[in-house]
């Protein structure tokens, strides 16, 4: 049975991956690189491991034991962990961090890409199982988003367009075209309740948007229940998202989540 490996993070996308790779005849090699990633994620996966975000030469050793000669990133491992000492790192990350022209995400993870394609592991597409969490254009709430809203929808996504060719994040909260908020290094739901408490505790509109050179090996955008939770928090109004080019987790239920709290979500 061929096999496919899978360095997993937090959230439901690893769980999606793996069941859909098994239920095509692929024997999953999941690796948790977090201890918070989801419960069922060992029963999703035919051999599970634990093993932390900074042990690369485990993982690489683990891999190359299990003959992996490729595998799949998914699931959410925020930077800010190597950068307030919550992981230890071993000898060889340290290494491959301090060789590094910046700390930016994608110079991290393409240096990860290539330290594994050194091992003969190559990292695929995140979305070549996926395709079906990526939604076209459309409205997929029962509400249809305000006049007011599709212009900070619009201005949203260009505006998280730019951050992301910068590399700093994909997710911006805007509010009568002017942005409330930036995601950087504390992630998308931290971004959606700072930049709700800007705005004043309503109305505000979250964009998520790839990057403009968005590598689909790593880091593609999504969003799923847990994004809506954080916008009822934040109490904005509106979500829309790239189309095509983002991941919704969940789908059903985060629509459900999104209608019972008047919210709109548009896909653009």
């Amino acid at each position: 049975m061929q096999k496919i490996g899978l360095l997993a993070g937090v959230g439901r996308l690893p769980v999606d991956f793996a069941f859909c790779a098994r239920n095509l005849g692929l024997a999953v090699v999941a690796i948790a690189v977090l201890p918070t990633v989801e419960n069922d994620l060992a029963e999703a996966a035919s051999v599970y491991y634990q093993i932390g975000v900074g042990q690369l030469q485990l993982l690489v050793d683990t891999l190359r034991k299990e003959e992996v000669s490729q595998v799949t990133m998914l699931g959410k491992v925020t930077k800010e962990l190597l950068f307030s000492g919550a992981v230890e790192l071993d000898g060889r990350f340290q290494r491959l961090l301090t060789s590094l022209p910046d700390q930016k995400d994608d110079t991290i993870l393409l240096a990860l890409v290539k330290e594994l394609a050194q091992e003969g592991i190559q990292v695929a597409d995140q979305t070549a199982l996926l395709k079906m969490l990526l939604p076209q254009p459309g409205v997929l709430s029962k509400r249809q988003p305000t006049e007011s809203e599709l212009a900070d929808m619009e201005f949203g996504l260009s505006m998280a367009r730019e951050i992301g060719a910068l590399d700093i994040g994909q997710t911006v909260v805007v509010k009568d075209r002017a942005v409330m908020a930036v995601e950087a290094i504390e992630g998308t739901d931290a971004c959606i309740r700072r930049g709700g408490v800007l705005a004043g505790g309503a109305g505000a509109v979250v964009a998520k948007a790839a990057k403009p050179q968005q590598d689909q090996r790593f880091d593609m955008p999504g969003a799923g229940p847990a994004t809506i939770r954080s916008m009822i928090e934040a109490g904005a109004s509106a979500l829309v998202l790239e189309a095509g080019k983002t991941l919704l987790v969940d789908r059903a239920e985060a629509i459900a989540l999104a209608d019972a709290h008047n919210i709109a979500i548009v896909v653009k």
